[in-house]
């Protein structure tokens, strides 16, 4: 009897635990550092990546999966006739999920290939809904139905300590990175249809810290939160402020607390932190 097996990119905010529990196969994106190439997962792990940024003579690179690399797992998994999910993060910062559906050509497995429109562990969020409709024996389409629930229901914050990265990396206009340069401007950025968009700037961590406050009041009194994730870039300071609050509105989720992938912290840069959730 075939079955649905998951594939996803490594920006996924997964835990090893959820990778083992719902067998997920995960193909790694690359990162370059001044003339060296390091594989997610493989030959970098996400804590030595920052320290490596650090000293990094210029902007890291970053590269999408080789078409090779889909397909040699598209027709590993689907040898046994089993269908595959394909998650991707965003097309808007990687062109990841376009690499995937051109190997989904080229292999004889039925693939499907989803870009999720997020990425990190509002990704997970995703994948993780999409896995126990499989385990259900659900379909493809139903997968597929409640992955997209699940982001209309998800939020992604992510708070900007400086804005160098993405303005380098082509990612926010170049004008709000003359603001952060100019008047010590944070930024709290949020991820609304695929997009990266600017939810509101202000001076110094205190702007920060009253908009965080904001999200986290909006959050409850709205639909019941399911789940939430924090993902930074060494920002341990800020990263323990928020938790702090989270526990006290959330005591009994248990939230998921990660350095984020190479990828996100070459475009977002050091000291960023972000929040994900997703509701009923």
């Amino acid at each position: 009897m075939s079955k649905i097996k998951i594939v996803c990119d490594s920006s996924a905010g997964l835990t090893e635990e959820e990778i083992k529990k719902y067998d997920i196969t995960i193909v790694p994106l690359t990162v370059m550092i001044d003339g060296t190439v390091y594989t997610e997962g493989e030959t970098i792990t996400n804590d030595q990546f920052p320290e490596l940024m650090k000293n990094a003579q210029s902007l890291p690179k970053t590269s999408q999966p080789p078409i090779g690399k889909f397909v040699e797992a598209f027709d590993q998994l689907g040898a046994d006739g089993s269908e595959v999910l394909c998650v991707c993060m965003m097309e808007s910062i990687s062109g990841t999920v376009h690499a995937a559906e051109q190997a989904a050509k080229m292999t004889k497995t039925a693939v499907t290939v989803v870009d999720c429109h997020t990425t990190d562990r509002c990704m997970a969020f995703q994948i993780i809904e999409a896995a126990k409709v499989i385990e259900r024996d659900g379909t493809m389409d139903e997968a597929v139905a409640k992955m997209r629930d699940v982001f209309s229901k998800s939020k992604l914050f992510l708070a900007i300590d400086k804005l160098d990265n993405l303005v380098a990396g082509g990612r926010v206009n170049r004008f709000s990175g003359t603001l952060s340069k100019l008047l010590n401007i944070k930024v709290m950025l949020e991820i609304k249809d695929g997009e990266i968009t600017i939810d509101s700037k202000g001076r110094g961590t205190k702007y920060l810290h009253k908009t965080w406050e904001r999200i986290l009041q909006q959050m409850v009194e709205g639909p019941k939160v399911k789940a939430i994730g924090i993902s930074d870039v060494q920002a341990t300071k800020e990263v323990n402020w928020l938790l702090e609050r989270l526990k006290e509105h959330f005591p009994d989720i248990n939230i998921v607390v990660r350095e984020t992938v190479p990828i996100i912290a070459t475009h977002t840069g050091i000291g960023a932190n972000s929040l994900h959730y997703y509701t009923e």
